[in-house]
């Protein structure tokens, strides 16, 4: 594809992570995203064949900026802090871009239109979504080859991982720790329910209080 293509999807992608944040879902429409960076509606489907295409190119440049955020966690000699604050990284980067991260999981349908199916992890182990899982693969070995975690594969592991801290962030962005239920659900919830997974895959409370700490003190969860 010329440069020119290049810039036109690029700058497509742009005004829909854009209008997905200030408006939702429902303001992706082709003719609403051309008319943003003042082309034709052709252009959608001439460099991507179509609105499902466009979404899928969304959905990968959210992935790529969720790895970017996990990435910023520094790597220390406590592997179990390190699991922990690259959760809040991610439940971070969830309340930052509420709507991308619906449509990233398939959570939204945007204009009418779903992304096509994904599965849980790329296939292809050049995607952001792959490498997104990946950096949680790599602390979860760390975890794991230091002794903190019983021996185990490191991708079981982190799909465990994943699994407890998505239905959290998902349950918790869609509403459902209202005050009436949890008035603070990462204190009454996420910390305890990782706390009880992490248990579960061989650590000890008294490690678990000092990482728990030292998580916390590193990062600054969202509210």
């Amino acid at each position: 594809m010329s440069g020119k293509g290049e810039q036109v999807r690029g700058r497509l992608v742009e005004a829909a992570v854009r209008l997905l944040a200030d408006e939702g879902p429902s303001a992706l429409q082709a003719r609403r995203l051309a008319r943003e960076i003042g082309t034709s509606t052709m252009a959608v489907y001439h460099y991507f064949g179509g609105m499902p295409q466009l979404l899928r190119a969304v959905s990968d440049d959210g992935f790529r900026r969720l790895t970017r955020r996990v990435e910023e966690v520094a790597a220390t000699e406590d592997p179990v802090a390190d699991l922990m604050v690259t959760a809040l990284a991610y439940r971070e980067f969830a309340h930052d871009n509420p709507n991308l991260y619906d449509l990233m999981f398939g959570l939204a349908q945007p204009g009418g239109h779903r992304p096509e199916p994904q599965g849980a992890v790329s296939d292809d182990p050049e995607s952001w979504q792959a490498a997104a899982y990946g950096c949680l693969v790599a602390v979860a070995e760390r975890a794991i080859r230091t002794g903190r975690l019983n021996p185990a594969e490191p991708a079981n592991v982190a799909a465990q991982l994943w699994s407890m801290l998505h239905g959290f962030v998902t349950l918790e962005l869609a509403g459902h720790f209202g005050p009436a239920h949890c008035e603070d659900p990462l204190a009454r919830v996420f910390v305890p329910l990782g706390n009880s997974l992490l248990l579960g895959l061989g650590d000890t409370a008294e490690r678990l209080s000092v990482s728990s700490d030292s998580a916390f003190g590193r990062a600054a969860p969202a509210q």
